[in-house]
């Protein structure tokens, strides 16, 4: 494409930016990357001095790494059409060749074989995006192989290798889910995927190099960025220079990957690719990149990506024009093999790495190999590594660099779950002392690290911070609710939402004679006890003040008997529930669910449980490699009644991010609950509301669980869960709101009530969140039910709730009492308690002897 030069003067400006080390914005970015002789010489120099810098902070001054690896080309097929792929090739190709759809095991363990006995360290799996979907050849290959899609046999495969050869397995599968990443962390300490580039019309018109191409779409291909950073994973990035795009482009889609590099602090390095046209090709009559394009786009991704940043550009792609790599800015020469070609360029052997350590020597660098996560994350440790993964990868790492161990011996190592998950450990009374001593700090020690860039994320949540006002008809609005609330237009409700003053007393009014009318008079309540069996988490939600390292004071986690001991307990005093919920635990296998589960079950065979919030589900089916479907049936024989709708928080992929840096989409959400619905598994529903959320999400929250209950029918419940500040992390770096006012409290229950009539009958208002008069007051705005006695709550009073982690039955009846109404006690499915459970709760008023007193409020 034809470009404008730039100007000397701009030109100058941007170089004398770039010396000084001022911050540079894309127009000089794009300025920049048309550098050439001296100018360019001058640009590199200054980002020769950024990376030294990096280096020398990072503690190996005047060292470029490499990895030791093999190529292994799982599958070539691939759904995608790019215009300029040689690797891709079609199922009647493999087979004139003699080639089956995918690798057999037998060959990709025997390449894996031959580079460990050569001492590589890297297995580099390389695939085609979803071949299975374009393919039915690749379908056929699998379901004969007994895999459910590519993703399964590329984790099983990573499994042996690590078990069979010691080659610790870098993966490239292409576009991945959130739930693809969940499932291949465990065994993979490193992926990877090429940005390429952000320039949209490049996939979107015919003839672009990405035209056909699903998998290309930038925006999907930055999501899948962010979906690493979130899982934290490790990732491996970049750009394919020269396919057509702008230098504005180009820059662009530099600045695109610095913004989710800040953001998540996971992207390891940035590969910087020279397209290099090939026959056979759509793309073939194309000029290659020029050498001074692709060294001057070094040195521009050097200084915008920074001296921490760790830049690679492939060895065999530049014609032995080694030092001009390593003047740009390059610290890495990315994966060498001494067995197998470069399948994407195989016209292109790789060097020897004897040559590449004296042209790096003669650039006055030391060639030091690395593995293929690069040492700051093998340093970092949890979340960054999975505890199945530790031992593979600290065999082969020094210790002291996070650099490879030359001498290692690369051999097998057992691929397991860690033993004796389920030692207690920590302060396992916090649950009582929660309320007598309090947690012992107001965040974790990791707090900067943790939840990703804050200064991103207050960019991202301004508009939440204070939430839009709109000007509408409140009351055309109050008129259709009070005669069909069922007939609310979105414009109608989003206006009820923001009601205030008489127009809300006015709406509480019509919530709550929609709500005697479908479920009469009676406040419901459940005789329940609480159970946070690990507060051990590294998934990084901004919300929680739950979540602990295991080395933090407040960490804690229970041990079978100590689980069981306390549903034990709580039926002594008349329980008819358990509700068990806990960290993500990185140490706890798939199948630690199913044994908390029996352990309950095994003790109190009456005792309902219900237990795993969707994001524990989902945790557990990716840890077994079981689909959501057979890990939640496995949890349903293992003694599981019902589901927490848990893990919700706002049902809005926008709002979610700001919230949380790991937690399951949306959308998996939504598919978590549908599946237990089901299998027979009902579930209660839930949102969290009152920090970056607006009305318009809520709506569209309520609105989606409406829709997901006239097809399912499962869920028991509505529970409205007002946003505790006072700890959260999110507060606490002042990004968040300070929870919901009262106004809000009212219509959010208010207009639960109306939106998710007739679906949804059970409005449940939280007094752990709210008080004894806050809970009164919903009582008075649509609610029905005041959900349990709780007997021990951690999760709320670590955040800062000051209202008890207890309440006893007479509590509870005094709550309904201060409302007006009569109490009643239920089950967890708001049926009729027998008997013989109602007495018990009475003899002891759901109260466990052993609790010390609660807060008052």
């Amino acid at each position: 494409m034809t470009q404008t030069p730039p100007t000397a003067n701009s030109m100058r400006r941007a170089l004398r930016r770039a010396r000084d080390g001022v911050a540079l914005d894309t127009a000089e970015a794009a300025v920049l990357l048309q550098a050439r002789g001296e100018d360019l010489a001058d640009l590199t120099r200054s980002a020769a001095r950024v990376r030294d810098a990096g280096l020398e902070a990072a503690g190996r001054p005047g060292i470029i790494t490499y990895s030791k690896s093999v190529f292994i080309p799982l599958t070539r097929l691939c759904r995608d059409k790019c215009h300029y792929c040689t690797f891709v090739t079609v199922p009647g190709k493999l087979r004139r060749a003699g080639h089956g759809m995918f690798m057999s095991p037998d060959e990709v363990l025997g390449i894996a074989r031959r580079g460990a006995e050569l001492g590589c360290k890297e297995a580099l799996i390389t695939l085609g995006d979803k071949p299975e979907e374009r393919w039915p050849e690749a379908r056929e290959w699998l379901d004969a192989h007994g895999y459910d899609d590519t993703i399964a046999y590329v984790r099983a495969m990573s499994v042996r290798i690590l078990e069979e050869t010691g080659l610790l397995p870098h993966l490239n599968p292409g576009v991945m889910s959130w739930t693809d990443f969940q499932r291949l962390k465990p065994v993979a300490p490193s992926m990877g995927m090429m940005l390429e580039t952000t320039a949209t019309r490049l996939w979107s018109e015919p003839g672009g190099p990405h035209y056909g191409s699903p998998d290309k779409e930038p925006a999907v291909r930055l999501r899948v960025l962010e979906d690493a950073g979130r899982s934290s994973v490790p990732f491996t990035s970049g750009l394919l220079i020269g396919i057509g795009e702008t230098y504005e482009e180009r820059a662009e889609s530099l600045f695109a990957l610095r913004k989710v590099a800040r953001s998540y602090h996971g992207i390891q390095e940035l590969i910087i690719q020279n397209f290099r046209a090939k026959p056979d090709t759509a793309m073939r009559g194309m000029p290659d990149a020029e050498l001074d394009d692709l060294v001057a786009t070094v040195a521009v991704a050097r200084h915008i990506m920074g001296p921490s940043a760790c830049l690679q550009a492939p060895p065999n792609l530049v014609d032995a024009e080694y030092a001009r790599l390593i003047g740009a800015g390059i610290d890495d020469w990315g994966g060498v093999s001494p067995l197998t070609p470069d399948h994407v360029n195989p016209e292109r052997p790789w060097p020897q790495i004897e040559e590449l350590a004296a042209r790096s020597a003669e650039a006055g660098f030391a060639l030091r190999e690395r593995l293929c996560v690069y040492p700051e994350f093998v340093r970092r440790g949890e979340p960054w590594l999975d505890p199945r993964l530790l031992p593979h990868v600290t065999a082969l790492a020094d210790p002291a660099t996070g650099l490879a161990r030359e001498d290692a011996e690369v051999t097998g190592r057992p691929w397991q779950e860690p033993e004796e998950v389920f030692t207690a450990a920590g302060r396992t009374d916090l649950h009582r002392t929660i309320d007598t001593e309090g947690r012992t700090g107001d965040r974790r020690e990791d707090f900067d690290e943790v939840y990703g860039d804050w200064e991103a994320l207050r960019e991202q949540a301004a508009p939440g911070l204070v939430p839009d006002r709109i000007e509408a008809d409140v009351r055309t609005a109050l008129s259709v609710a009070a005669d069909d609330p069922t007939k609310l237009t979105d414009a109608e409700a989003l206006a009820l939402l923001h009601a205030d003053g008489a127009a809300l007393d006015a709406l509480c009014r019509i919530a709550d004679d929609v709500r005697r009318d479908a479920v009469g008079d009676e406040v419901t309540y459940v005789v329940t006890r609480n159970i946070n069996f690990t507060n051990v988490c590294y998934t990084g939600c901004r919300f929680c003040a739950f979540a602990q390292r295991r080395t933090d004071a407040d960490a804690y986690t229970l041990s079978l008997s100590q689980v069981a001991d306390r549903a034990e307990q709580a039926w002594q005093v008349g329980a008819t529930e358990v509700c068990m919920q806990g960290g993500i635990h990185p140490d706890l296998p798939g199948t630690a669910y199913f044994d908390i589960a029996r352990a309950v079950k095994e003790r109190v065979p009456g005792m309902h449980v219900h237990a795993f919030s969707p994001m524990e589900v989902v945790n557990g089916a990716t840890r077994t490699g079981l689909s959501l479907r057979e890990w939640l049936t496995a949890a349903k024989e293992a003694g599981l009644d019902s589901v927490p709708g848990t893990a919700a928080e706002i049902l809005d992929d926008e709002v979610r991010w700001i919230l949380t840096k790991g937690k399951l989409p949306a959308a998996t959400w939504v598919e978590v609950i549908t599946t237990a619905h089901e299998l027979g598994l009902p579930s209660s529903s839930t949102m969290m509301y009152g920090h970056v959320d607006q009305p318009h999400h809520w709506l569209a929250h309520l609105r989606l669980l409406a829709e997901i209950q006239q097809r399912t029918g499962g869920f028991t419940e509505f529970v409205t869960l007002p946003f505790i500040h006072t700890n959260a992390p999110v507060y606490l770096a002042g990004i968040a709101r300070p929870g919901p006012t009262l106004r809000d409290n009212r219509a959010v229950t208010a207009m639960a009530r109306l939106l998710l009539h007739p679906h949804i009958r059970n409005i449940q208002t939280s007094w752990v969140k709210l008080g004894t008069d806050g809970a009164a007051e919903m009582l008075r705005s649509g609610a029905n039910d005041l959900g349990g006695t709780l007997m021990e709550e951690t999760i709320s009073r670590m955040a800062g709730s000051s209202y008890g982690s207890h309440r006893s039955i007479r509590d509870l009846v005094a709550i309904a009492d201060a409302a007006g109404r009569p109490a009643r006690q239920r089950t967890t499915t708001y049926g009729e308690v027998p008997a013989e459970r109602i007495a018990a709760g009475l003899a002891s008023d759901g109260h466990l002897p052993e609790l010390l007193p609660v807060l008052e409020d």
